[in-house]
């Protein structure tokens, strides 16, 4: 929870320097303990702090075909009860299907964490982007 209010701070201070703030938007993983735990925790208080504001997340879901942990499914049914909690809008992004584009699209040998991120960056952009 403490990390968890110095993140809001961080959060508070960007949301200050604006004259209005539509929202939020956050880009995490459901698998891992930090984007699952942290990411939500985030989110909640962002809720609580800026009940009026959009908050949009950006949630890559594990895969049993690439996971690296078997508790990753548990993080992300914790994290899901939160997400349908507190956003408005939720983007599931399958972490197999980043792999997959890595390997048969862009034709990639080793993705690296750059590779996945600039997927899901574009993505971002893709849907965010004014017509």
């Amino acid at each position: 929870a403490e990390r968890g209010d110095s993140g809001l701070d961080v959060a508070r201070k960007e949301a200050e320097g604006w004259d209005w703030l539509q929202g939020f938007q956050l880009a995490h993983s459901l698998g891992g303990g930090t984007g699952s735990g942290m990411g939500t925790l985030l989110i909640s208080k962002s809720r609580e702090e800026y009940p009026d504001r959009i908050m949009t997340t950006f949630s890559v879901v594990p895969s049993p075909k690439v996971s690296d942990t078997v508790d990753e499914p548990y993080n992300a049914t914790l994290s899901v009860h939160k997400l349908v909690e507190n956003t408005d809008e939720t983007f599931a992004i399958d972490n197999e299907a980043l792999y997959a584009i890595c390997f048969r699209t862009l034709k990639l040998t080793t993705p690296t964490y750059g590779n996945l991120n600039h997927l899901i960056s574009t993505t971002k952009s893709d849907i965010t982007t004014c017509l």
